[in-house]
């Protein structure tokens, strides 16, 4: 059966805070309010990541309840040194991640850390700044994104913006030496989490951004965690245009060699991320614990939009990951 497209404002839950049943379906601009009340389970994200010639850059305002975890990833490609900033907190008052339709701003303030994304509505501007990293960047806004909710149940249910493949301009500061990164070569994708999680759970994810043959085009994969819900967080972009693929991918990719190929194949896509970095981040905080093993790297294959027309995907660039959390 297939997943019924959203077209007008709608509220995420119930005044029993349970999932409303009109929530459930996708859109191709965000229209849900994620109105979540109470304590328990709520877990509210914003992620931008960003890929550039010059650095890999990984950026997350997160309260997940308990507590508020922020990060502050930075790769440069030419030393291959990683910058990491992570905050974990107890307490709310400097982390804002609201829950309206956007535009939507959100920000976290810590001794060591600060990050800001300020949405306009025809730009978002990203901000971060710790004690060796300095980053003043701008992404372009998308004509259409994947907006989805993934109902694990009436009281488990997820509500996930996707937003890959934005033109990226600014700059990257690290100990004081400055970088610009140029239009065209530059690209960022939001992940924008709200919704009540079951405890322990594993992903996939992979996203493609960039120009290939005349055209702008974004994919954006992902697998595990909505089997069986009825809902995927499938989607190809061309030239801002999204076709929604209600159909689940099937992931290939070796657990003990993460710099191996990965493979990612469905009814509408058949493509290949081989892998120049790999980013090992693990935590383990007592009742927060998360392996997560994310490859950067460059596509390869093709893909199929709603027209039934097929694309190469070769060398845009991106990443794939699996990710297990217990939180």
């Amino acid at each position: 059966m297939a997943l019924r497209e959203i077209t007008e404002p709608v509220e995420l839950c119930l005044p029993s805070g349970k999932l409303n049943p009109s929530a459930v379906g996708f859109s191709r601009r965000p229209l849900h309010e994620t109105n979540l009340q109470g304590w328990g389970r709520n877990k509210r994200w914003e992620y931008w990541g960003v890929i550039s010639p010059t650095h890999i850059i990984g950026m997350t305002i997160s309260d997940l309840d308990y507590c508020r975890v922020h990060q502050l990833y930075v790769y440069d490609r030419a030393s291959g040194e990683e910058i990491i900033g992570n905050v974990l907190a107890v307490g709310s008052a400097s982390t804002l991640l609201p829950d309206q339709r956007p535009p939507v701003d959100a920000s976290m303030s810590a001794k060591k850390l600060s990050l800001r994304f300020c949405d306009s509505g025809t730009s978002t501007a990203l901000n971060a700044r710790s004690d060796r990293v300095q980053l003043d960047l701008v992404a372009d806004a998308s004509p259409e994104s994947l907006s989805v909710v993934v109902p694990w149940s009436d009281n488990r249910f997820q509500y996930t913006v996707k937003d890959v493949s934005r033109p990226i301009t600014g700059s990257v500061t690290i100990d004081g030496k400055r970088t610009n990164l140029e239009g065209g070569e530059s690209w960022g994708v939001l992940d924008r989490g709200r919704g009540k999680w079951p405890y322990s759970l594993t992903w996939n994810w992979g996203a493609g951004s960039g120009i290939a043959d005349g055209h702008h085009l974004g994919l954006q994969v992902g697998g595990k965690w909505t089997d069986g819900t009825g809902s995927t967080e499938n989607a190809f972009f061309v030239d801002g245009h999204m076709t929604y693929w209600p159909e689940p991918v099937e992931w290939d990719y070796d657990k003990d060699d993460w710099n191996s190929p990965w493979r990612v194949a469905g009814a509408n896509v058949d493509a290949v991320l081989t892998p120049f970095h790999v980013r090992d981040a693990v935590t383990n905080a007592g009742i927060i614990a998360s392996a997560t093993h994310q490859a950067f790297g460059v596509w390869s294959g093709e893909a199929t939009d709603g027209q039934g027309s097929t694309y190469s995907l070769d060398g845009l660039v991106g990443w794939v990951e699996q990710a297990k959390n217990r939180w």
